[in-house]
């Protein structure tokens, strides 16, 4: 039900609004958010298409929030990356159930209702404001630049190592 492009894109807004209108780039959003640089382009442009983050190029650019923290809920961020599969009519094509779902869908649906309910309900700055020992992202400072660098020492990105074979002359026995 939650994919993990969706859990990436909570993990970059909930970030995001930590900075209060501070700029992160994409490097410092892959670092202090833990998800794949390449693969956060793509989130951070279904983001900005749903009006959830603004980016602007260039030098002293970045990506912000579109919105007041408190105006963006789990909900939007997860409609912006695919909407939650509600069930409709029967999964199985059973043309007897129809839109009447069986007991087993019914509660499916009826668990996917109240997931869809809480996100619905809880807003970004929501979540940044509540009292808990655990701050969400770890404790990653409030600036883009020291939010990069601790989380690079935190978590440092391993680079491949290139090695070199070279192959030994196999030496021949001498023939006497």
């Amino acid at each position: 039900m939650f994919s993990q492009t969706a859990e990436y894109a909570v993990r970059v807004v909930v970030f995001i609004g930590t900075l209060r209108g501070e700029p992160a780039t994409t490097k410092q959003l892959a670092a202090a958010t833990r998800v794949p640089e390449g693969y956060l382009a793509k989130i951070l442009q279904s983001l900005s298409r749903a009006g959830i983050v603004q980016s602007q190029r260039g030098l002293g650019g970045g990506s912000v929030l579109a919105r007041d923290p408190n105006d963006i809920t789990l909900y939007d961020v997860q409609v912006a990356i695919a909407p939650l599969p509600r069930i409709t009519s029967c999964p199985l094509g059973l043309p007897a159930h129809g839109t009447r779902l069986c007991a087993v869908h019914r509660r499916l649906d009826d668990a996917i209702a109240l997931v869809e309910k809480v996100y619905r309900e809880s807003t970004i700055g929501g979540l940044l404001a509540e009292i808990n020992p655990s701050i969400p992202l770890g404790e990653l400072p409030a600036n883009p630049q020291a939010a990069t660098r601790a989380a690079e020492a935190a978590f440092p990105v391993s680079r491949p190592v290139s090695l070199t074979v070279r192959k030994k002359p196999v030496s021949k026995p001498d023939k006497k």
